[in-house]
């Protein structure tokens, strides 16, 4: 079988009312991805039993396998288990290695062991049962009509468990679909309309079975091939191929061949350089600092970054010129340069980078909101640039993040 068509469901009150975001579907997604099936609706429900049972008649009727997350837990809130039990008409019954299981965890965690935590071991006869190695609360699989529907606890680690332990492999199994192959190019510097047009013949040129996709995001646009067929080796060379011609179309403005995140990519670039990275931070806050440090190996390569958030910092630690913030203001490109030159002396980086702005109201500052000053040095030359963002506090501190750090990616290869 081919065209394998999946539908996720989610329970659960706290994603309608969006006290819980939803991170689920997107990594079961992923993995379904994958292995060559789609993902081709998601759909949130509250705990209301009239709408589960009526979201499962129409999963059910459009897809080939429902998966389905939530509203297994032991309090009267979680009514999905018996849902299930009266949906594929069958009876409820105690499941001995789950129970087992449910008893070791509260011994171990020296907790009582409750009626209402032996309720956690039921489940409907007509399933196939799902071990949860991670928690109390069992999968289960389920049939009717030919279509397969997979329910999983809500909790991310648990239903992940699951579904690496035992779903993924069930799936392989029952259903032979195509696989799907993707590749990337990350581009900076030029909008998608533009890109668009520079590769257009390329893109007409794609066979049926490989699409792509612009996805534009802070200063960035990735593009995403996308190839779907039976021979993977094949499928897998000829994706490569153009991936290859896109990026020689579009080298001056080609940073990744990865879909990583930018982080991913600096790190690689100061990793293969044997470079070293020190920051000057303001309005980010140690922000830019946090995603560097996500990376598992920043401590060969980053050097610190320093907080200057107050005027006086700056001042007082890295020798900013209190007569340049009373003329030009701290959120200045005068200011910017001073600062990095402080933390270039102070850190001894290969590579520094300042940031100054404003990214909310403050009536001490004349700047429009959203206004920053970057500056990056390699004790040699240094270069700076001016954004303005436009969205909340929140989004334009994430953006100027991003744009930190594509702004140092440019300069250490000499593109800024």
């Amino acid at each position: 079988m081919s065209n394998i068509s999946v539908s996720i469901i989610t329970i659960g009150d706290e994603l309608l009312i969006g006290q819980t975001i939803d991170t689920n579907s997107a990594w079961m997604a992923q993995q379904l991805n994958e292995i060559g099936i789609e993902v081709v609706r998601r759909v949130a429900v509250g705990d209301v039993r009239d709408s589960i049972w009526k979201t499962l008649d129409d999963e059910i009727a459009n897809a080939d396998i429902v998966l389905i997350t939530g509203g297994l837990g032991p309090t009267s809130d979680d009514i999905t288990k018996p849902l299930l039990c009266e949906y594929f008409g069958g009876k409820m019954i105690v499941d001995e290695r789950t129970l087992s299981h449910i008893k070791d965890i509260f011994t171990k965690r020296n907790r009582p062991f409750l009626e209402r935590n032996i309720k956690q071991a039921e489940v409907p006869d007509s399933c196939i049962v799902l071990f949860n190695k991670m928690g109390t609360a069992p999968g289960m699989c389920f049939e009717k009509n030919g279509k397969m529907i997979i329910s999983m606890p809500g909790v991310p680690f648990e239903m992940m468990s699951i579904m690496e332990d035992e779903v993924l492999s069930i799936l392989r199994k029952r259903f032979i679909s195509d696989v799907i192959v993707h590749r990337s190019i990350i581009t900076a510097g030029e909008g998608e309309s533009f890109i668009a047009e520079k590769i257009k013949d390329l893109e007409e040129a794609l066979p049926t079975y490989i699409k792509l996709a612009y996805l534009p995001g802070a200063g960035m646009v990735k593009l995403r091939l996308t190839g779907k067929g039976a021979n993977e080796l094949q499928l897998i060379k000829e994706i490569a191929l153009r991936q290859e011609e896109i990026a020689n179309r579009l080298e001056d403005i080609v940073v990744a061949l990865d879909d990583v995140p930018m982080e991913y990519i600096l790190a690689k670039e100061f990793i293969n350089r044997g470079a070293t990275l020190g920051l000057a931070e303001s309005c980010t806050g140690g922000f830019i600092a946090h995603h560097i440090t996500q990376i598992m190996g920043s401590a060969n390569y980053f050097m610190g970054s320093i907080v200057s958030y107050d005027p006086r910092i700056k001042e007082n630690v890295l020798h900013v010129q209190k007569s340049t913030i009373n003329k030009y203001g701290v959120v200045s490109e005068q200011t910017a340069i001073e600062m990095v030159k402080g933390a270039s002396q102070l850190l001894g980086a290969d590579y520094t980078l300042s940031i100054t702005g404003i990214l909310s109201p403050d009536t001490n500052d004349t700047n429009p909101v959203g206004t920053v000053w970057m500056a990056v040095t390699d004790k040699q030359d240094i270069k700076t640039k001016k954004f303005l963002f436009h969205y909340d506090r929140p989004r334009n501190k994430e953006i100027a993040v991003q744009m930190a750090m594509l702004m140092l990616w440019k300069f250490i290869n000499k593109k800024l």
